[in-house]
């Protein structure tokens, strides 16, 4: 089966990724593909944790901008990535994959509540955790949710699994026709670009803490384990 270079790492998961085709909402033949996939990368002996997005129910920086309070419209994000995190566990559990849900937001009847100790030690058992509620606080993306938790939970690395492009480019791929691929960048030039991959505040946390990312396409089925076997796809982000 190969072996695996790294040993806990965090998967960050857009909500468009979830929705497949349809843009809104969470496909269930997604779920699927995905739960298969990081079945597949726990067989290798990888503690896994992922962190989800909402985008595809509710997105709180465009309804701030339509005129709604912007914490308000940041919680009900919130809530959505709960929302998504509930239906990738069941997905992984029908696969007899052990999963813990834990979110930023107390909700005991449906989630345990963040705990860094608790999460490491169900990583250390065997279980995935999935982190669900984003930080906890409006004016924070899940990407910082991602950058923060991988900091915490000492992940080796950051998997950002994208729904439509296969890397980084310096513009949009699916409607600049040439766009540039990137097979490797700094954050220094993540930032300066203005690349777009991730905002600036989980940047800035990831080079801090030197915490490397890759950015590679969910669309090829199979894309989560050949990472982690090392294959070069994708774009590799590292510190200076």
């Amino acid at each position: 089966m190969g072996k695996a270079v790294f040993k806990r790492v965090i998967l960050k998961l857009s909500g468009e990724a979830l929705a497949g085709e349809k843009g809104f909402g969470i496909d269930a033949d997604v779920m699927r593909d995905i739960a298969a996939q990081v079945e597949e990368v726990q067989k290798l002996g990888v503690e896994v944790a992922i962190v989800v997005g909402g985008g595809n129910i509710w997105r709180g920086a465009p309804a701030g901008e339509r005129g709604m309070d912007r914490a308000t419209a940041d919680y009900m994000g919130m809530l959505a990535t709960v929302l998504n995190a509930m239906a990738l566990q069941d997905a992984l559990e029908q696969r007899d994959v052990d999963t813990r849900v834990q979110t930023a937001i107390e909700m005991s009847q449906v989630a345990e509540p963040y705990i860094r100790r608790r999460a490491i030690r169900h990583l250390e058992k065997g279980r995935i955790v999935i982190f669900a509620g984003g930080t906890g606080n409006p004016y924070f993306s899940t990407d910082t949710t991602a950058a923060l938790r991988a900091a915490e939970i000492e992940a080796e690395v950051i998997l950002l699994a994208k729904a439509k492009v296969d890397a980084v480019y310096d513009a949009d791929p699916l409607t600049t026709p040439g766009a540039k691929r990137f097979t490797e960048l700094t954050y220094i030039d993540l930032i300066n670009k203005g690349l777009g991959v991730m905002d600036s505040t989980a940047a800035s946390l990831c080079m801090d803490n030197k915490i490397p990312l890759i950015v590679f396409g969910l669309n090829t089925s199979g894309n989560i384990k050949r990472v982690i076997l090392g294959e070069k796809i994708g774009t590799f982000v590292k510190g200076d």
